[in-house]
């Protein structure tokens, strides 16, 4: 029998679920707010700075060493934080998302270069509007996006195959097909992953070391969706100089 005693105590677990839910999905997209202006301020200041920028291209033009290092490295964060989630501690965590923020931005600063600062403005409005409105779907639909999120994670690995594939082909139209897929793909996989984070922010407890871990790596997963869809959208709307 469910007295009203225990109907208040459901219900305030209840709401007290759905705050703690709220705080930790509003955590994940603070981190990633905070980690997209860190990569924006470095790719300018670098982009500013020929000493800087020149430091990552040899004399003929090229990648020199640190360009290398600098292109490659970020795969290798992400490869360390995942595997090194259950050991790491959530500010060890938090100090490599940094790290990982301001080696993106030395790696993007290349597009300041290429693309018109207008085109590149732009085509972050766009980005904004397309992730903050599938991050509302995902976080609002009752759907189960699971099967759907399989689908685009399998489109992801064929990009990722593509892309290698046309290293050596150099197909320009295989790119714009490439990109095109990517958009959806990535577009796709932002209300998937918050749906995710909504489940995960539902089963946390509040202020814990696990919880604060969990925030970084979903800022992470976000960060990655946003950066991975404005780089795409970035070949269709972005205009050289």
């Amino acid at each position: 029998m469910i007295t009203r005693n225990n109907f208040y105590q459901t219900a305030e677990t209840g709401v007290n679920s759905q705050a703690i839910t709220k705080n930790f999905v509003s955590g994940v997209f603070s981190w990633m707010a905070i980690a997209l202006a860190i990569t924006a301020f470095t790719a300018y200041y670098f982009a500013s700075s020929p000493a800087l920028i020149g430091s990552l291209r040899t004399p003929e033009g090229g990648m020199s060493m640190l360009g290398w290092v600098v292109m490659l490295s970020p795969i290798g964060f992400v490869l360390v934080m995942s595997m090194g989630f259950q050991k790491f501690s959530a500010g060890t965590l938090t100090l490599l998302f940094g790290a990982f923020s301001i080696i993106m931005g030395m790696s993007l600063s290349f597009i300041l270069l290429i693309y018109t600062s207008s085109s590149i403005f732009l085509t972050f409005a766009v980005t904004a509007g397309m992730f903050g409105t599938m991050a509302f779907v995902g976080y609002t639909t009752k759907t189960d996006l699971t099967k759907f999120g399989s689908l685009m994670m399998m489109g992801l690995i064929g990009i990722i195959i593509a892309s290698v594939a046309n290293m050596f082909m150099h197909s320009s139209t295989f790119d714009y097909i490439i990109s095109f897929i990517g958009v959806l793909v990535f577009t796709g996989l932002t209300a998937y992953d918050v749906q995710v984070l909504k489940r995960i922010g539902a089963g946390v407890e509040y202020g814990t070391q696990e919880t604060k871990k969990l925030t970084i790596m979903g800022a992470l997963r976000l960060y990655l969706d946003f950066i991975n869809l404005f780089l795409f959208l970035l070949r269709f709307l972005g205009n050289r100089r």
